[in-house]
């Protein structure tokens, strides 16, 4: 793997033209890439207000998080961001079975010389904190207490880190940054979608600089995402049949808001379906297999209701047609 850093930033670059939104700032970025920036998705299209409070965490090294729902593109866009600035990018998902000792470090047995030797190997948060990284910490509000104790140390802007097992203090490297994702602000599983996330300790949220929000795309900027992705839906009846998923998806999501559904379609899920389509060459079987089995039996007359609003068909019984253009 090729992890050649440079010390810092070597050109800087202008929003407007990177980013596609209306700003003068300029950005520091690097003129060559190695294995841990991410890949470049074209398609991606960026929220301005995000993507200026997450361009202020790399100009002005801010603690960053994007809040929001499940499917909307919070840790992509951080991604996309650091693809085109060619900063080397690292995201970590703070499930249950990351530990303290898998983000500080542990004693390991390595082989020096033909023998076995004990040494400490550092682990993810000392590691890079001592270089031009960006550190994306996923699914914030779902990681354990003696974890997001070990991240409080690195929130402020200038945090030291202390390894206890070294005797050791590591000062953060200049360009190193930090990001983070969540499906709440800290305050736990209110509305049932998110099990498993935590109530998170309010000082600790106090010391994320920035919290920006990343909410559902307009309905013509999701329109032309699904598209890029599935290029076989394309022509006229490709956008016309991407238009009625993206209708249905937007009505599950308003019957979530009043408390109809328990359940709504990411954009995630709106492109699984068009996918599906590809390969079951039928909507309506492709969304039953998308979408409706996974929401409860007594909601999918409603949702059967959204589908024959939108395509003019009823959900169950003859397949729709093929919409791909030939």
């Amino acid at each position: 793997m090729n992890e050649t850093f440079h010390d810092k930033p070597d050109q800087m670059v202008l929003a407007s033209s990177a980013f596609g939104i209306d700003s003068d700032l300029m950005v520091p970025a690097f003129r060559d890439r190695n294995d841990l920036v991410p890949e470049l998705d074209t398609a991606y299209r960026f929220n301005p207000d995000v993507t200026l409070a997450i361009l202020a965490g790399f100009v002005h090294n801010r603690r960053v998080m994007v809040q929001g729902m499940h499917g909307t593109g919070k840790s992509t866009h951080i991604e996309q961001i650091a693809a085109r600035l060619n900063w080397p990018c690292v995201r970590v998902n703070l499930d249950g079975h990351i530990s303290r000792l898998d983000l500080v470090g542990k004693d390991a047995v390595v082989v020096r010389d033909g023998k076995q030797v004990t040494e400490f190997q550092e682990g993810i948060v000392p590691w890079a904190l001592q270089r031009p990284v960006a550190l994306i910490f996923d699914e914030y509000d779902a990681g354990r207490p003696d974890v997001m104790f070990v991240i409080q140390r690195i929130l402020e802007r200038e945090g030291k880190f202390t390894l206890l097992d070294q005797n050791r203090v590591i000062r953060p490297h200049p360009f190193f940054r930090m990001f983070t994702t969540s499906n709440t602000i800290g305050l736990g599983n209110l509305n049932g979608l998110y099990h498993g996330t935590q109530l998170l300790n309010q000082g600790q949220i106090d010391r994320w600089n920035i919290v920006a929000t990343l909410n559902y795309l307009p309905s013509s900027e999701e329109i032309a995402i699904v598209r890029a992705r599935v290029p076989s839906l394309s022509g006229e009846k490709g956008y016309k049949l991407i238009e009625a998923m993206v209708a249905v998806a937007n009505l599950t999501r308003k019957g979530f808001a009043v408390g109809d559904l328990s359940s709504l379609m990411s954009p995630r899920t709106v492109i699984t379906w068009a996918e599906n389509c590809e390969i079951f060459a039928d909507p309506a079987l492709a969304f039953r297999l998308s979408f409706l089995n996974k929401c409860d039996e007594s909601e999918h007359a409603m949702i059967a209701e959204y589908f024959q609003r939108c395509f003019g068909e009823e959900l169950v019984g003859a397949s729709l047609c093929d919409q791909r253009e030939a």
